[in-house]
């Protein structure tokens, strides 16, 4: 529960994605830097966010399961060196198969994912800043991959999209929980600007996605259209009231399996790029 085996992918999958189609090549940065998206990463992400928040996710319903863990306090310790050590072998063998460059971005997507929750700096709760570091945690392994490998012009609008999805969605996921996150004075995008303007926020993030998607070509509509599935998600929660907040979970409950059907679409569309299609 701690490190959210559910959303694994969503690291993972970008790192992996962006490394073999632009670079081609199966070799040991792949799958070191894949395996690495894909556990100890999110160890490291979620784990110091279960630690840095386990007041305020004791008071919020949703927490406890598969969107995070409340665990005690004598496991806190645990978890934060669970996650260094189980992080530090693969960041090593990176660095040392990378060049400096490509180390600085490791460096940077690291620091983000810490900074998030950790206290003294918690960007979490600042406002925008917020749902950019968010997004930063999954745009990350895809901007790491391009570092390794290079990229293309269509590579950076792929990438831009993809930061505007990460804003979207965890400005939507933020509005689930205005009312704990108040309760435990913590500020988020959310909080600040309210339920229902933050709704619209992610809309127009999320059709700003798509546009750019749809900006790639025929080729990357299917993927645009799948994207659209992710605005037909909000539309019940337009008018949506700060008091009424806690609705908005059946909303996320629903993205959680949108992205595996995004994901499978967007699978699809790169095999038959890459298979020439």
């Amino acid at each position: 529960m701690t490190s959210r085996p559910l959303s694994w992918v969503n690291t993972a999958y970008p790192f992996a994605a962006g490394y073999v189609v632009m670079g081609g090549v199966v070799d040991a940065r792949l799958i070191i830097g894949t395996l690495f998206f894909l556990s100890p990463y999110n160890l490291l992400m979620y784990g110091i966010n279960d630690v840095c928040d386990y007041e305020s996710d004791m008071r919020n319903p949703r927490k406890g399961g598969v969107e995070g863990a409340v665990t005690p306090r004598k496991y806190h310790r645990l978890i934060v060196w669970s996650a260094v050590l189980s992080c530090l072998p693969f960041v090593v063998a990176l660095v040392f198969l990378s060049n400096w460059q490509s180390a600085s971005v490791l460096a940077a997507v690291l620091f983000f994912v810490v900074a998030y929750s950790a206290k003294g700096l918690r960007f979490k709760e600042v406002p925008l800043l917020d749902s950019v570091t968010s997004s930063l945690h999954f745009v990350g392994p895809l901007l790491y991959a391009y570092s390794l490998v290079g990229t293309t012009q269509a590579g950076w609008l792929v990438a831009v999209a993809f930061f505007c999805w990460g804003m979207a969605s965890q400005a939507f996921g933020a509005v689930q929980d205005i009312i704990p996150d108040r309760e435990a004075n913590i500020r988020s995008i959310a909080t600040v600007f309210g339920a229902r303007a933050t709704v619209w926020l992610a809309i127009v993030l999320y059709a700003a996605a798509v546009g750019l998607v749809a900006c790639l070509g025929v080729a990357a509509w299917p993927v645009a259209v799948a994207g659209g599935l992710y605005i037909i998600n909000l539309l019940p929660f337009v008018r949506i009231h700060d008091k009424d907040s806690a609705n908005a979970r059946a909303g996320w409950r629903r993205f959680l399996w949108l992205n595996y059907v995004a994901g499978a679409v967007v699978t699809v569309t790169l095999l038959m790029k890459v298979w020439g299609v």
